[in-house]
């Protein structure tokens, strides 16, 4: 199959890491369906923007059924779409707790759902999460007990759809970022968060991003957890 006819679907897709995923996919010859809460229609005819909460069901259901009428099928996804709270463990309130599940774990559970029922009757596919390298290394003063119990969950799901969908033709792999340069982290902050990675550094977008595609185009790859994250997951400093 030429890859001028593969799909990939984005999550979180407005700024930041999912906007330049967009523009990255569409570069090496995808056609995207992106989704995030407010984003606006595209100009570009292969690009399908979809509006809406992702921990909706019913964003779920349009991102795929709208993507696949419009472009016939789903090859990629990425599961961008997340929020992080740090807060100390007995600041969070409920809100904090049900926000972070819905986002990062419910959104996470519909569309990928979805998605792998259509990647199952093509007979492949890929799915990758974003999570956090705080998952394996904690780090003190950065509070991510939300983070850890959300981003967790989404490690482990993908060793075990990676096991389940390996014989299938699905692939299913995660991105762990350090703390990366994007709209979340201002820029007053920056010099302080360089020091909290072993290389002296935030992560790039284009860090991410790469690690992103690399994993697209290795195909004896899944079940993995790749680390991109200045060392901070190879242990203290």
């Amino acid at each position: 199959m030429s890859i001028d006819s593969k799909v990939a679907v984005i999550t979180g897709a407005s700024q930041g890491i999912g906007e330049a995923l967009v523009r990255t996919y569409r570069k090496a010859g995808f056609r995207v369906v992106a989704n995030s809460r407010s984003i606006g229609a595209s100009t570009d005819p292969d690009i399908l923007n979809i509006a809406g909460d992702i921990a909706d069901p019913a964003t779920a259901d349009k991102i795929v059924s709208e993507g696949l009428k419009r472009f016939g099928r789903i090859d990629t996804l990425v599961n961008n779409a997340g929020i992080f709270s740090a807060k100390p463990f007995t600041e969070f309130t409920l809100a904090d707790w049900s926000n972070n599940l819905s986002t990062n774990l419910s959104g996470f559970f519909h569309v990928t759902q979805r998605a792998v029922k259509q990647m199952e009757s093509q007979g492949s596919g890929h799915i990758v999460q974003i999570t956090t390298s705080l998952v394996d290394q904690p780090i003190n003063g950065v509070p991510s007990v939300l983070a850890s119990i959300t981003k967790g969950g989404l490690n482990a799901a993908t060793k075990s759809l990676a096991i389940e969908y390996a014989a299938r033709g699905i692939r299913v792999n995660a991105v762990a970022p350090g703390i990366v340069k994007t709209p979340m982290n201002p820029p007053e902050m920056h010099a302080a968060l360089d020091k909290l990675h072993p290389v002296g550094r935030m992560g790039e977008i284009s860090d991410i991003v790469g690690a992103v595609l690399f994993l697209e185009n290795a195909p004896f790859v899944t079940g993995e957890i790749l680390h991109v994250d200045g060392g901070q997951s190879a242990g203290h400093w």
